[in-house]
């Protein structure tokens, strides 16, 4: 290994990017931990969490340093990837930012628009390169379905993800209980209408985010679509989905049909980003315009 790679610098264009971990939780042992450290574009770097026994022990299934001051583990890499809830995320990808590495983000960004403005522009001053964590949109099956919508001039749609988080179970986080389905499963299904109707403009909302939350959205071209979130399911659900109408045909995105290929894809592409410096679609800029519509939305639920 260099000793710029090993000081934290950047890599010749070759090597695979070392990239350090935040987070030690059940998605970074399920996603992050696993896919970094497969390589053949990242290398897993180290990682730290604010519980130190359990950095300790995903670190040691991978022989990669735990870390015990975050500042350690970005001496160690060039960049990092966040698994921890959004409002650590909002101070500590800022920290990373401020530090020159780039970033690889969890949806949403922070936990209200505030943190998400200020770990953008953060992202912004420092000029790093930064990648959102929306997974779907990684997959073959939704880069197909994506391709084949603008033929069918679409005018219309609807998504809707329906899970059992509030029930228990390891992703039953303080956060995701206390907030509910706009914030977690929101992300999603708006940034997906948004991928197959246009830019969203506004959006109007009613419900109870720990019941069922339905909204409404208006896109930039006059198209209309509709979403429904829930955490609050209980028994056999089906997939999350999205689906469009237009004068040409219509199309469906069912997730139950989204494979692993979509966090193969997703971390090569990180890689990318950060040898070619910037330039994602899927940046921290557009995680903050979702948001902006998260919060628009919670505003008027409350």
């Amino acid at each position: 290994m260099s000793e710029t790679v090993a000081m934290g610098g950047p890599g010749p264009v070759g090597d695979p990017v070392s990239v350090g971990l935040v987070g030690a939780g059940p998605w970074a042992g399920l996603v992050h931990a696993p896919g970094l450290a497969a390589g053949p574009d990242t290398r897993l770097a180290g990682i730290w969490a604010r519980r130190p026994e359990a950095s300790a022990e995903l670190a040691a299934k991978y022989g990669v340093p735990a870390f015990t001051r975050i500042e350690e583990l970005f001496d160690a890499c060039e960049a990092v990837a966040f698994s921890v809830p959004p409002d650590v995320q909002a101070e500590l990808a800022a920290k990373a930012a401020r530090a020159g590495r780039a970033v690889l983000l969890e949806k949403p960004l922070a936990m209200d628009l505030d943190g998400a403005r200020r770990l953008t522009d953060a992202v912004d001053e420092a000029g790093v390169a930064s990648q959102m964590v929306f997974t779907i949109r990684y997959s073959g099956a939704a880069r197909s379905y994506l391709a084949e919508v603008p033929g069918l001039e679409p005018f219309g749609g609807y998504g809707s993800f329906v899970s059992s988080v509030l029930a228990g179970g390891p992703f039953a986080t303080p956060w995701r209980l206390e907030r509910g389905a706009l914030l977690d499963l929101g992300p999603h299904i708006i940034d997906l209408l948004d991928a197959s109707l246009g830019r969203v403009t506004g959006v109007r909302a009613h419900g109870d985010p720990l019941r069922w939350v339905g909204l409404l959205l208006e896109h930039e071209n006059g198209a209309v679509s509709e979403a429904s979130v829930s955490m609050a399911g209980v028994g056999e659900l089906p997939p999350a989905r999205v689906e469009v109408y237009g004068r040409r045909g219509n199309a469906q995105l069912d997730w139950s049909k989204v494979g692993e290929d979509a966090f193969t894809t997703m971390i090569a592409e990180f890689a990318a980003t950060v040898r070619a410096g910037g330039g994602h679609p899927l940046d921290a800029r557009h995680g903050l315009r979702i948001q902006e519509l998260l919060a628009a939305a919670e505003a008027q639920l409350r």
